[in-house]
């Protein structure tokens, strides 16, 4: 072989050298990041409890969802779930301050920390979770995309509304839902995104869009609404899956977890045998509530079963059937997670 001069490796000491030994090489030294590292949050359930209030981020007046009535209350089955959460941590389901958005800012407000939690008809995905830093707590509500359309169209599917223009909101995924439902068949529609609800449902009603798309439950309400509801028609077919959910920012698990925990005792509540799900006032001093959470909780707002019927059931004057939404032993998707 030719020889020839060899250099030192980077690295190499002299005692390497002198002992015919492979240079060493030194760790490289990890260069230093100049990202700012984020300042910790304040421990959610003490800052709610310094306030005496909760903050919830809800619809603009979604009917059966979360909507301000004449009287100054706010209703529905999102309302309720605030009311739930409240009752457990603040022994006062009423500590609510209800901050209304609208669906492009519903999630980014709560990721700024203007809220400590949204319950306002947002579907569940891994889009959003990633994107903006938050965790869904938990199912609150099984629901599709359809369509309120003309009792007298002669509508009866979705394709018969190809080229025409559809009422969505603006921040939903109902324009890409449209997308992944037209064009696999060769057709289009024309979304037309609105900011605010009573804006769509108007374009909707004046006759400018052909047809309102919005998660079916959603629009049972938004009919209801309507002059004379028994001229518009919801379209039996859905086109996408939306399991709205509670959702919280992902930087305090303490809070994740007693949201969860109200959400899964509504339905474990109807489920078990009287007074079991009660009990689960035993676990609170764990989870940073009191032995009477529990308690609290379904006095103010009852089990699953409770608040669906007064919000969306036969009571409601809605009348939108179960169906997903029953417990999993009636053929639904919730499913009663053991609190024991």
């Amino acid at each position: 072989m030719r020889g020839g001069p060899e250099r030192d490796a980077p690295g190499a000491t002299d005692g390497d050298a002198e002992r015919g030994t492979r240079p060493r090489r030194r760790p490289a030294t990890p260069a230093r990041s100049t990202a700012r590292t984020p300042e910790p949050r304040t421990d959610t359930l003490t800052a709610i409890r310094a306030r005496g209030a909760l903050r919830v981020l809800v619809s603009q007046g979604q009917p059966g969802l979360s909507l301000l009535t004449g009287d100054g209350r706010w209703t529905g089955l999102d309302a309720d779930v605030a009311r739930a959460v409240a009752a457990a941590v603040l022994g006062d389901p009423e500590a609510v301050e209800w901050r209304p958005a609208g669906s492009a800012e519903r999630l980014s407000r709560l990721a700024a920390g203007q809220a400590d939690l949204t319950v306002c008809n947002v579907s569940w995905t891994m889009g959003r979770e990633a994107a903006h830093g938050l965790l869904f707590a938990g199912v609150t509500c099984y629901d599709g995309e359809g369509f309120l359309v003309r009792a007298d169209s002669g509508v009866q599917d979705p394709a018969a509304l190809a080229g025409r223009r559809l009422a969505v909101h603006a921040g939903a995924t109902t324009a890409d839902n449209l997308a992944a439902w037209y064009g696999p068949r060769g057709l289009a529609v024309r979304p037309v995104a609105f900011d605010q609800p009573r804006q769509a449902l108007r374009a909707y009603a004046t006759g400018d869009c052909a047809a309102y798309v919005l998660d079916k439950v959603a629009l049972a309400g938004a009919r209801r609404t309507l002059p004379d509801p028994e001229a518009h028609r919801i379209l039996p077919a859905a086109i996408s899956r939306e399991p709205m959910a509670a959702v919280v920012r992902d930087d305090d698990p303490r809070w994740f977890r007693v949201c969860r925990w109200v959400l899964q005792l509504l339905v474990a509540a109807e489920y078990e045998p009287p007074g079991v799900a009660r009990r689960a006032g035993r676990h609170g001093p764990a989870a940073g509530l009191d032995e009477r959470w529990a308690a609290r909780v379904l006095d103010a707002v009852g089990d699953y079963a409770d608040l669906y019927e007064r919000n969306l059931g036969r009571t409601s004057g809605l009348d939108v059937p179960r169906g997903p939404n029953e417990l999993w032993t009636r053929g639904g998707l919730h499913y009663a997670v053991p609190l024991h």
